[in-house]
């Protein structure tokens, strides 16, 4: 069970810093740039994708299944 809530808040952690560089980058929109080169720009940047990868350790780590129920 602790091992299951430390992968879960490990994902969180890396989910909460990549949605932070998602956010922070919304200002290429300010600055001029179009919507699709944001998305080109995120898609490229290694930071934006702990987002994903931190939502898919939170549902790893909320549905695979324990193991062994004693």
């Amino acid at each position: 069970m602790i091992f299951r809530l430390f992968i879960f808040i490990t994902g969180f952690g890396l989910a909460v810093a990549g949605g932070i560089s998602s956010v922070a980058y919304l200002n290429l929109l300010i600055a001029g740039h179009e919507l699709s080169d944001y998305f080109s720009y995120i898609l490229k940047r290694p930071e934006c994708g702990l987002l994903p990868a931190g939502i898919v350790i939170i549902t790893v780590a909320i549905y695979f299944p324990q193991g062994t129920e004693e």
